[in-house]
């Protein structure tokens, strides 16, 4: 039976994900589908983030060996859990039976100032480590989500996530980690050993979609482009996310 393991970004945790698993399921028919945290988000909060992407691979292993789950799994992942899963897939290709990889950026193929655009750095910088949670979740919100929503909406999503936040805090130390982990992650110079799909959203505020395109092109795999998503693409158009990967498998 197929296992899909679904993995989040920088500070994010299994409830992000929303609807989205629900989505995924209907649209594709997986009987499993597991989301995992990484240490120091979610239910995992107080436990010490891995200062590098590697540790985080063999987090996500040990966590799904404990839940009962086999490999050969099928990993759809999202930002900096893309770069776990590509790390994964390079590492242990035998337990990877698939990859869809989510408005990621990777070293070498990436450079910097495409991998974060410039002009967030400093609200980035400033409001994740010393910025109100209020101000940092109103901030993520922005940058990762291009969906139209009425005030009311926008506004129960926010104090959605704020409760996340408060509920299981991501510590300063932690958005540290995380941060140095993807900052400091270098992928080797060739495509993973496994099956990749691309998808991305065009409007993206955080990652210049130009990153997906270069991977795409230097690794020869399929790339599905949304052309009003953001970072956020399970968020801004799950169902689109599922009916691709349902369409590519």
């Amino acid at each position: 039976m197929t296992t899909w393991v679904l993995l989040r970004g920088l500070m994010r945790e299994v409830r992000h994900w929303g609807a989205f698993p629900a989505q995924f399921k209907h649209a594709t028919g997986a009987q499993n589908v597991v989301t995992l945290n990484f240490p120091g988000n979610g239910n995992l909060h107080a436990q010490a983030s891995p200062a590098s992407v590697a540790e985080m691979v063999q987090h996500c292993r040990a966590q799904l060996k404990q839940l009962g789950y086999a490999p050969p799994y099928r990993v759809l992942a999202l930002s900096l859990g893309a770069m776990v899963a590509v790390e994964w897939g390079q590492q242990h290709p035998h337990e990877i039976e698939k990859l869809v990889l989510i408005n990621t950026s990777l070293a070498p193929y990436n450079p910097f100032y495409r991998r974060l655009r410039p002009g967030n750095y400093v609200r980035l910088i400033r409001y994740l480590l010393c910025g109100s949670t209020e101000q940092r979740e109103g901030l993520i919100l922005r940058l990762t989500s291009t969906q139209s929503r009425s005030a009311q909406q926008r506004a129960a999503l926010l104090a959605q996530w704020i409760g996340y936040a408060r509920e299981c805090p991501v510590t300063r130390a932690n958005i540290l980690r995380q941060l140095y982990a993807a900052i400091s992650y270098r992928a080797v110079a060739t495509a993973p050993p496994v099956p990749v799909l691309l998808l991305a959203g065009q409007q993206d505020r955080l990652v210049n979609v130009k990153c997906s395109l270069t991977l795409a092109q230097h690794w020869g795999c399929a790339i599905g482009l949304h052309p009003t998503a953001g970072h956020d693409l399970p968020l801004d158009d799950g169902v689109w996310v599922a009916q691709r990967v349902k369409d590519w498998t």
